[in-house]
């Protein structure tokens, strides 16, 4: 994935990329989310046998009730000897039934987090720049191990609650119907408000679970700042501002986390009140001569036995309302990522370039209206070094992100080797730009890995060594404690700034690239840094197309030519010579920088 650029001239003008625009219906995201589940049907068939068998085994609990209390009545010895071992029978084949059932249900609910996750981070690999800029990384973060495991909440925490205790309640009130339906009619009274107790909890959890996802993107956000930022955070003394800031965004997630658990402290409770109403009226009406004369003992305890039952799974349909609504937004959240526009490739060329570039009547405007580039028009030879100067928000690094297609020209039309950069596969056009950030981008693997990066990989050590030694890299390489397989850290924060530099000119060299930008590659560096870096630069620039993006006009005094640039256009070009003596905008600028 490569660095994308953000245009001097426009840090705040790109629109945010909505990620959370208008919810689809409930159904649709929990059916979406269903669907990758097709795969693993096999398991899901175990978890139904599992769970039914679990809910068989509810069943004999209470006919084993009515089977010691009838063999007690009638004193049946027989009966009494043969009890314990129906006992263990019965909670072997539950035990059986349980580990089907929690087994491949925890089978698919992982592959579910894998494959989403999976899902969503290739997407994120394939999301335009735009994106990148306008949403924070903590948020981005937060989707990729937040959201996903919330989502197996709705998709497999839920469907395991609603197999095992469904089917359990299922057979239970089998039973009690077949047992005295008239009775068993009485538990149906409560439905109708039970349902519309759930429906009301269900609005408010979903609500609820939108707030705690918003809220742990914050969190997220400020985590990453705070560690990407620690210096800055302890140089200025930042940590009590850090501090209160994290405490307050922590607060709101806690306080939304509080508002779940109240609706769900009062929503089980009145579901379960409502139940014990209905099971007061059966008791009650059960207990009646009437009722009683004609059943026995064994039986009526039995039936007592399996509507108590009832409880505890009818209390666990009720609580799954409330992860069942998490994972839907989660999954809301998720989905409205995987549907973002992907960056576009409209090219079908995939050729060797030489270099040559024309930039005709380029402009480029932002959503805001900001004038990034007006009829810019600049013509670069094969081979050619071109030095772009001019004050911040000129517009340089704006041209960068036309080159590299990170953005789209508003106007004109950019060709390499004469050909629209737009018919050029995005692939092998960024295949054959090598770059030089000012902000070097390591990874936290090893040295050699960092320089022999993404498509380099296939390098051999020698032809990694020998982009080092032109980098002036391999001396400081080597006394590390293991050479090219040591690992650089974080970031590359064990190296100083003038090594990570000289490990991303080494990386550019082994991309042996036609085109070649340097941007600010060695304005922050102390002199001997750059003495090393420049020379390993003259190495880099040979032979190529160079593009150089410099405020210590020192260093480009060698360049072929010198593009002046201000507002978006060039208003000055030549060699530092021709240029000096116009006495004008770069006359200027060189002897502000050399005093």
């Amino acid at each position: 994935m490569s660095q994308a650029y953000q245009p001097d001239s426009a840090k705040t003008s790109i629109k945010k990329v909505s990620v959370s625009s208008e919810s689809p219906p409930k159904h649709k995201t929990l059916l979406r989310l269903l669907s990758y589940l097709k795969p693993y049907w096999w398991a899901l068939l175990l978890t139904v046998v599992g769970f039914a068998i679990n809910a068989g085994t509810e069943i004999w609990i209470a006919k084993l009730l009515q089977y010691i209390t009838d063999a007690i009545n009638q004193n049946d010895q027989s009966k009494k000897a043969l009890f314990p071992l129906l006992i263990i029978g019965l909670f072997f084949v539950r035990g059986v039934g349980s580990f089907l059932g929690n087994y491949y249900s925890a089978l698919v609910s992982r592959n579910l987090v894998y494959e989403l996750r999976v899902e969503v981070f290739n997407k994120l690999l394939r999301l335009p720049s735009s994106f990148y800029l306008a949403n924070p990384a903590g948020t981005i973060s937060s989707k990729l191990i937040f959201d996903v495991e919330q989502v197996t909440a709705a998709s497999t925490d839920s469907m395991k609650t609603l197999l095992r205790d469904g089917l359990t309640v299922v057979a239970l009130i089998g039973f009690l119907l077949y047992s005295n339906w008239r009775l068993t009619l009485i538990l149906f009274v409560v439905l109708p408000p039970i349902l519309w107790l759930i429906r009301i909890a269900s609005k408010r959890y979903l609500k609820l679970s939108k707030g705690i996802q918003k809220t742990m993107g914050n969190v997220s956000h400020i985590t990453n700042e705070v560690i990407g930022g620690y210096q800055v955070v302890k140089n200025y003394g930042g940590q009590a501002y850090e501090a209160e800031r994290f405490d307050k965004t922590s607060k709101k997630n806690l306080r939304q986390g509080m508002k779940v658990v109240v609706t769900n402290s009062i929503n089980t409770p009145a579901v379960q009140l409502l139940m014990a109403m209905a099971m007061s009226v059966v008791v009650w009406l059960a207990l009646r001569p009437a009722v009683i004369d004609n059943i026995s003992a064994g039986e009526f305890i039995s039936y007592i036995a399996a509507a108590g039952l009832l409880s505890k799974p009818v209390r666990s349909l009720t609580d799954i309302n409330q992860k069942l609504q998490k994972g839907i937004a989660a999954g809301e959240s998720i989905f409205a990522l995987l549907d973002e526009p992907e960056e576009e490739d409209t090219g079908t060329i995939n050729k060797a370039l030489s270099g040559e570039m024309s930039l005709e009547n380029i402009s480029l405007i932002y959503p805001d209206s900001t004038v990034a580039l007006h009829d810019f028009t600049l013509n670069i030879k094969a081979g050619e070094t071109v030095a772009l100067v001019g004050r911040s928000g000129a517009g340089k690094s704006s041209l960068v992100n036309l080159l590299t297609r990170t953005l789209e020209a508003s106007s004109g039309q950019i060709t390499l080797d004469g050909m629209p950069i737009e018919s050029i596969k995005l692939e092998s056009l960024r295949a054959q730009i090598a770059m030089v950030n000012q902000q070097v981008v390591l990874f936290n693997t090893t040295v050699f890995n960092n320089i022999a990066y993404g498509s380099l990989a296939n390098k051999t050590q020698a032809e990694v060594e020998r982009a080092a030694k032109d980098a002036f890299a391999h001396d400081f390489i080597m006394k590390m404690p293991n050479g090219y397989q040591s690992e650089v850290g974080a970031e590359g924060l064990q190296l100083s700034g003038g090594q990570r530099q000289r490990l991303s000119i080494a990386r550019a060299l082994l991309k042996d690239a036609p085109i070649l930008i340097l941007d600010e590659a060695t304005s922050a560096l102390d002199n001997e840094s750059e003495y090393y870096i420049q020379q390993a630069l003259d190495n880099v620039m040979k032979d190529r197309t160079t593009l150089v993006i410099a405020h210590r006009l020192t260093t480009i005094e060698s360049a072929d030519r010198i593009a002046v640039m201000d507002g978006g256009q060039i208003v000055e070009l030549g060699t530092h010579d021709e240029l000096m003596q116009l006495q004008g905008h770069y006359a200027q600028m060189y002897e502000r920088d050399f005093e």
